[in-house]
Parts: structure tokens; sequence; C-alpha cells
């Protein structure tokens, strides 16, 4: 049997003529194009691109190749417009897992607006900080935040998220505000579930190992320690921007806020992507966009 894995991510390079540009049409990941056209080179054991640092172009064989693909793949996205007409009242079983505070904050309620569009979907949504088995357990949907480990699993970005450094403006006043990574050492930093915060310097990601009184694996607990002027503390803007807004906490450490970081759906590759799941991707990708 014909396996078609990598077909789209190459004509998606041979269009754009890059890879990351070609990701970002698909609103996949780079790696997960260079890593799916590199097995495809691999499995027909020839060189479909030419790389450089600066250039990515198709060789003599890969435009053959890039007729043909083009041609199938025109003929696959007819047929699917033919049968998504027919179904285009989701209905069925759904599955999807979200992190727990994300996902009843955020995920879970646009779930509900989309359920209440189509109430002939069966949605089950399972909230959890655990890692699943997507395939054994039968999800269909998995949200992923911030990087994303390598798995078998396709990914598409919904949105993104931005990590902030905070803490109540009496904290501040009474400690001094920390111009520096280095300083930390000399404030409260109130730790969730890791033990170092993640910043930007000198444009690369460095890891800082913090230390305060008081760890807690609730986003939520530490807002409220921080606001009560415990200490310091880094979360997602999905906590803290409220209590920005309100000037109850204080962004600090800007200078070294590191780059947004992805929401992303994780769905199984070699499952079929149904109407049903297309469309609930399609809906949250416009509305955490």
């Amino acid at each position: 049997m014909m396996k078609w894995e990598g077909v789209s991510e190459f004509v998606a390079v041979a269009e754009a003529e890059s890879f990351t540009k070609a990701a970002q049409h698909l609103e996949i990941s780079t790696a997960q194009v260079s890593r799916q056209v590199s097995a495809l080179e691999t499995r027909m054991a020839t060189k479909l691109f030419h790389r450089t640092t600066r250039k990515v172009s198709v060789t003599e064989v890969g435009k053959v190749y890039y007729q043909h693909c083009r041609q199938v793949l025109d003929g696959l996205e007819e047929a699917e417009r033919a049968i998504t007409n027919l179904q285009s009242t989701p209905r069925g079983l759904l599955k999807i897992t979200a992190p727990v505070t994300y996902g009843e904050g955020t995920i879970a309620p646009l779930i509900n607006d989309f359920i209440s569009k189509y109430p002939e979907l069966e949605i089950k949504i399972t909230l959890t900080n655990q890692k699943v088995d997507m395939i054994d357990e039968g999800f269909d949907l998995a949200i992923r935040l911030g990087q994303l480990e390598d798995s078998s699993m396709m990914a598409k970005r919904l949105g993104s998220r931005t990590q902030y450094v905070c803490a109540s403006p009496h904290y501040l006043a009474t400690y001094g505000l920390p111009h520096s990574l280095s300083e930390l050492d000399q404030h409260n930093c109130l730790q969730g579930t890791l033990d170092y915060w993640r910043f930007q310097e000198n444009g690369k990601t460095r890891n800082i190992r913090v230390r305060g009184n008081l760890s807690c694996n609730s986003g939520h607990a530490l807002v409220d320690a921080a606001i009560k002027s415990i200490g310091i503390i880094q979360l997602p803007d999905y906590y803290v921007l409220p209590f920005i807004q309100s000037g109850q906490l204080v962004p600090v450490l800007e200078l070294n806020r590191q780059p947004e970081e992805g929401i992303w759906a994780l769905y199984p590759h070699n499952r079929h992507l149904s109407p049903k799941v297309r469309m609930l991707l399609d809906y949250l990708g416009e509305a955490l966009s």
C-alpha cells in the first residue's frame, strides 16, 4: 500500500521554497515539516530538495514528483469538500483532554459554545495535568501548552500564551524592584510545579533556579499569595492579566520576558481527521488566535 505521509508537507515546501513558510501555511511546527519530508525522502530513496542555509529548491526528481502530488492533492481536496458538504452538521462523539486550569477557564467554555451550535454532538472532556495516551484512551484531541515534546502526534497551533513575572506593589515597595535576573536570589520566588523560571537573555532561553518559602501546584493559589505580598510569581497571562490590569500585580523583568509560547491541539497522526474534528479545530483556532 502506498504511504502518503509527508506528501502535503513536501508540496507545501515546494510551493513556498521554505520549510518555515510551509509550516506556517500548514499551521504545524517547522520541525514537524522537516521530519515528514526527510522521512518521505528516505522512503523513496531520493533527494527531493536542495537545501542551503539561504535557500530551498526542488530537485529535478522533486519537480516531477511535485506535479503528480499536486494533482492528487487537488483531487483529495475536491473529494473532501464533497464529503464535508454532505456532513456539514457535525454529530457523534468527540473525546478531548486539556490541562485543568486552562481547560476550566478557556477550553471548556469554548466547547460549551460549540456544542450549543451543534447539539447533535456528544463531547466528553477530561481535564488533567497528566499526559494521557491518546491512542489507548481514544482521545480525538489533546490541548497542550508551551513547548511540545517530540511525538508521533500531529500538532496544530491554536494560539499563544505569555509568561509574566509579577508581584504586588506593596511587596516591591518593601523589598525593591528586581532589575536583573541575578537579583532574583534576593527575592522570595513562589514556585509552581517547577523549581526554575524561564527567561530570555541575549536572544537565548535561560532557565533560572528560584527559591522561596511557598510552592504549590495551583496557579490560583500562587496568584493569591502574590497579591498578599508574600513573594514574586511567574505564571501565564490567563492567571495574572486581570490582576495586572487592576493594579494588584505589577510585571517585572519585562526585558527578559520569554517569547510567546504555543497553545496546541494534538491529534493522532494515523487517524482520519473527520469533519467534526476539523470544524472544532477551526473553531478553537479562531477563538484563541
